[in-house]
């Protein structure tokens, strides 16, 4: 016995050393793409002012050009009051401004281009700290765990009760970080942006009266694009937490998503409830809504159904939730051997996220004939009370 405990330790130990030298890494890695990022958004920064000079300079040459236009034209028919050398300079003026702004309007839209580029850019290297953030934190967990007391963790999973409120807090930890997530930014950039429209609105009906018309056009493309950050915004809110699920609780809410998963897809669906509907933990709802939502998405993206049913059945010990689709189907067998192929990483997923509830999950799946889900989520009298 001791032997084995030895092995364990040792086991563990270079585990430990193993992510420590990785957290280093995944560290470095981080700090290389804070620098580049601090990089690409002073570029930026300096290509989105010369890109809004250039724009002004271009209105003022299509102004001045215009301007000269019409000067040569007056000096053309009047032969009495401009001599020839009038003409010529008209001629070269109006000739010179109208290179200026071609050169010009070549400078706007490389600019424009290399602007766009750049803020892709510091979108993706955005993107790859918060990933590398998130691995970080997520080591950080591990190295929790593998450095504590291995009795102890031992004696806390050998009890069911204690597992299963372990993955409870942890889902209440994730929605309550969900919560603070959604205020925020209906509170911050969802404001804004709809403060942008209002306004972008407003300088367009003002530059319509000066006939700026790129300018004019520029707005326009910004108000789109705009518009369309701020419905993004709305629908990560909604994902993050819906606001249903703690003020009408579990069945009303999945009655609302799928009545909108049938309008968004047009795929029919089908939702009952048997037994008498119980207000479960809030961690415990929203678990059991996410899996539903994975369920739904999953066979969407990989089944190609014409029909999706939900059942909720309330037990007195526990819930349970069957999820069947009229789909393509696969061979279930299969599924833990493959579980990186990314049409059965949902799957996978969903495994883990019952494990943390303490439940279980069946499927049952023929080729051709659909997919069948079932998770059995197993409820205490205590839990009912919180």
């Amino acid at each position: 016995m001791d032997y084995r405990v030895n092995d364990i330790d040792r086991v563990i130990k270079n585990a430990i050393n193993v992510m420590e030298e990785s957290k280093y890494q995944i560290f470095e890695i981080a700090e290389s793409a804070r620098e580049e990022l601090l990089k690409i958004s002073r570029e930026l920064e300096s290509v989105m002012k010369e890109t809004a000079e250039t724009i002004d300079k271009v209105d003022q040459l299509e102004l001045d050009y215009r301007r000269a236009r019409i000067r040569l034209t007056e000096v053309s028919k009047d032969f009495i009051r401009y001599k020839e050398a009038d003409i010529k300079s008209a001629y070269e003026t109006a000739t010179q401004l109208q290179l200026d702004l071609m050169v010009f309007r070549e400078k706007e839209a490389y600019l424009k281009a290399r602007r766009d580029d750049l803020q892709k850019r510091v979108k993706n290297v955005e993107l790859s700290i918060e990933r590398a953030e998130t691995i970080s934190s997520q080591i950080n967990v591990v190295l929790d765990y593998l450095s504590g007391d291995l009795n102890q963790v031992t004696r806390i999973l050998e009890s069911a009760k204690n597992r299963q409120l372990i993955g409870l807090k942890i889902i209440l930890a994730q929605e309550e970080e969900r919560k603070r997530i959604a205020r925020e930014i209906h509170d911050g950039p969802a404001q804004s942006l709809a403060n942008l429209v209002l306004r972008t609105e407003i300088a367009e009906r003002m530059l319509a009266k000066q006939e700026f018309r790129l300018v004019q056009d520029e707005l326009i493309d910004l108000k789109r694009q705009v518009r369309k950050g701020l419905e993004e915004i709305r629908k990560i809110i909604f994902n993050l937490r819906p606001m249903a699920l703690d003020d009408l609780g579990l069945v009303p809410t999945l009655r609302k998503y799928v009545q909108d998963f049938e309008e968004k897809t047009r795929i029919r669906t089908l939702f009952e409830t048997v037994g008498r509907e119980i207000r479960l933990p809030s961690a415990m709802e929203a678990g059991i809504y996410r899996l539903v939502q994975e369920a739904y998405t999953n066979a969407m993206k990989h089944a190609d159904p014409t029909f999706v049913s939900l059942e909720i059945t309330y037990q007195p010990d526990r819930v349970k939730i069957v999820v069947h689709d009229n789909g393509a189907g696969f061979h279930a067998d299969l599924i833990e051997a493959k579980a990186k192929d990314s049409s059965h990483f949902g799957l996978i997923g969903m495994r883990e996220r019952v494990e943390l509830l303490e439940g279980r999950m069946e499927i049952e799946s023929t080729i051709g004939e659909g997919t069948k889900i079932a998770i059995h989520i197993p409820v205490n009298a205590e839990q009912r009370k919180e």
